[in-house]
């Protein structure tokens, strides 16, 4: 019953939420800087090999980028915790009626009368009165807990996989008119990526392709707005 219980928990959206933004980013993040990179050399040469080799840079530095700058910015977060879970073991233990009360207050706020929020509080303080603390006053939990690894990993790969794309364009179409074939390519891997974040997400489709591929296309085209008054346009 309990595996069952957990099964379908697992099952809800929320469970993909820290994996899936960091996911989302790091593919949004890579087709984008990939293929901007590789249309402002496009339009400076017309070498394929420069194309490639600057796609390509970009791509490893990119990921790399990516992922420890995730990797930091979560452990930042799982130090606050950390530090927090620390001082209410202190809390606890030097003045645990007062946490008691505090708890039954924050049951209290939620709705449960004041008899009741008190005898929840003692039940759940007498089965783990850490783990009740934690969940309940400081707000963390399975879903919303910091994980460094997973969200650097996450970060990373998803970087990689959307910036191999653009490559994949440099490697593979006709050197003449390039930079126009990267950027139309980049918003239709924009649109698949923004329909792969829906169904993965449970959100809706039309909006996520909205929202991805607008400030996907505002950012390639302030990118090639730079080139235009840097004396590089797209023509």
């Amino acid at each position: 019953m309990e595996n069952t219980l957990d099964n379908y928990l697992e099952n809800h959206y929320i469970y993909r939420s820290n994996w899936l933004r960091a996911a989302v980013l790091g593919a949004n993040d890579g087709i984008l800087s990939t293929a901007s990179l590789a249309i402002g050399v496009a339009v400076a040469s017309d070498s394929r090999e420069a194309i490639v080799l600057a796609t390509l840079a970009g791509l490893v530095a990119g990921a790399l980028s990516m992922a420890a700058g995730e990797y930091v910015s979560v452990s930042s977060q799982t130090d606050v915790e950390t530090a927090d879970i620390e001082r209410e073991k202190i809390e606890l233990g030097e003045m645990p009626e007062l946490e008691l009360h505090k708890l039954a207050e924050i049951y209290e706020k939620r709705g449960l009368k004041k008899e009741t929020a008190m005898l929840v509080a003692k039940e759940l303080t007498a089965h783990n009165a850490l783990e009740a603390h934690i969940r309940d006053e400081l707000g963390i939990n399975e879903v919303n807990q910091a994980k460094p690894f997973q969200a650097a990993w996450a970060s990373g790969v998803s970087f990689s996989t959307g910036g191999l794309l653009p490559l994949l364009v440099t490697l593979l179409m006709p050197i003449q008119y390039m930079e126009y074939y990267l950027y139309i390519f980049a918003i239709f891997f924009l649109i698949i990526l923004g329909v792969l974040s829906a169904k993965i997400g449970g959100s809706k489709i039309g909006k996520a392709v909205f929202r991805i591929t607008f400030w996907g296309t505002m950012a390639m085209g302030l990118t090639a707005l730079v080139g235009y008054l840097f004396g590089v346009s797209l023509s």
